[in-house]
């Protein structure tokens, strides 16, 4: 039934080509005459989660004003690959033909998907080969080992009409951790949302940073590593948090879609002078703007707009799907000289710099990092090793 749904929709985007086209471009359709709708699925939370969800939607919004391509977004009745898949279905059967998912949590939908809708072009951000093949081993009947390395992804999933985009995370997470030591922070926290490769490797890099900083200052400072369990913040997270900050936490990176409100919210209880580091985003406006001014120290960005809004300009416009189909891209550093090129960055504009950490200073690093001179662990089988710091590792909050 998906078959024929698929090769219908490919009857009808053609006749309608072939009658409202004229035979070339119209708005922002590839040069072959083939015109385009795109939809964005959202993953656990909506477009206003101030994170992931919301900037992908946004940079698709944007693009298909500019370029005159219809454009809508569907939000899965629940939290399930059944009900994504069902998304991603309802969009084509509406005749959207360019599928935009962000978030790993994709990866089954795409495993069950994407062999169905041959003419369907799907972009995904955020998943990697690992996200693809624990959905994809399983329904074929094997058990997934979850080392990545030891399985062919194209004898599970059909990568034919699938780009992905993934992210060097602990590499803005070590630029935040090293930050907020060098501006004199010795009392920091990591509240993650769950325990994904994605929030990881933000937090593992960001352990990094701080280490590295406090050997170089010859510092002690303390670091507590927790995961809330889930995206969003609750009481019982705020609650946790509040113990942090009361016990002399001054600063907690809040890594996951909406869990930063329970760390904000503690934050700015009285008697505490907290302070957040945002993530995925420059979430200083939103943060700042909720829960106070000067509560957002920096953010370790990853460039989900640049990528959502370049990728459908070089595919629908440019017309180089075939640069994109079949490939995972592993997005970061580069330019040593602009660190605003980069896919993973701190905001140049609203991080708070001082003495001990300037905005040079953090070109810098960059400059470093992009030369292999500082060098970032990808690893997540295991805990960083630190030396100078100490780090409790209290795993789910709840």
């Amino acid at each position: 039934m998906k078959k024929l749904v698929s090769l219908l929709l490919a009857a009808t985007l053609v006749m309608g080509c072939l009658v409202g086209c004229g035979g070339g471009n119209n708005g922002g359709t590839e040069g072959e005459g083939e015109e385009y709708a795109v939809a964005m699925i959202t993953d656990y939370g909506d477009i206003t989660d101030q994170s992931f969800n919301q900037t992908t939607y946004e940079a698709c919004k944007a693009f298909c004003e500019k370029n005159k391509i219809d454009f809508k977004y569907f939000k899965p009745a629940a939290d399930s690959t059944a009900d994504r898949v069902a998304s991603v279905e309802k969009a084509i059967d509406e005749g959207f033909n360019v599928i935009v998912m962000p978030g790993y949590a994709f990866g089954g939908t795409i495993a069950e998907v994407s062999a169905d809708y041959p003419d369907v072009k799907f972009i995904a951000l955020d998943v990697a080969k690992g996200d693809l093949l624990e959905a994809a081993v399983a329904n074929a009947g094997k058990e997934y080992d979850y080392n990545p390395d030891n399985w062919k992804l194209e004898d599970y999933v059909d990568m034919s009409n699938v780009y992905c985009a993934i992210y060097q995370e602990e590499l803005s997470g070590y630029m935040a951790g090293y930050a907020a030591v060098k501006l004199g922070y010795k009392n920091l926290g990591f509240l993650g949302g769950m325990a994904v490769p994605a929030v990881m490797r933000f937090g593992y890099g960001f352990v990094q940073g701080v280490d590295a900083a406090a050997k170089e200052l010859n510092v002690d400072v303390n670091v507590k590593y927790a995961y809330g369990n889930q995206f969003s913040g609750d009481a019982d997270i705020t609650a946790a948090m509040d113990t942090w900050y009361q016990g002399g936490t001054e600063v907690v990176f809040a890594c996951g879609g909406g869990i930063f409100t329970s760390a904000a919210e503690a934050a700015t209880k009285e008697g505490v002078n907290g302070k957040v580091i945002g993530v995925d985003t420059d979430q200083s406006a939103n943060i700042d703007g909720d829960y106070g001014k000067g509560l957002t120290v920096t953010s370790a960005m990853k460039g989900l707009y640049p990528t959502t809004y370049d990728t459908l300009t070089d595919v629908l416009v440019n017309g180089k799907w075939d640069d994109y189909k079949g490939k995972i891209a592993t997005l970061g550093l580069i330019s040593g000289d602009n660190p605003e090129l980069n896919y993973v960055q701190l905001p140049l504009e609203t991080t708070q710099w001082a003495d001990g950490f300037t905005a040079d200073d953090y070109k810098a690093l960059v400059k470093d990092m992009f030369d292999g001179k500082v060098k970032v662990s990808n690893d997540i089988s295991k805990e960083p090793t630190v030396e100078k710091i100490k780090v409790e590792w209290l795993g789910n909050l709840k």
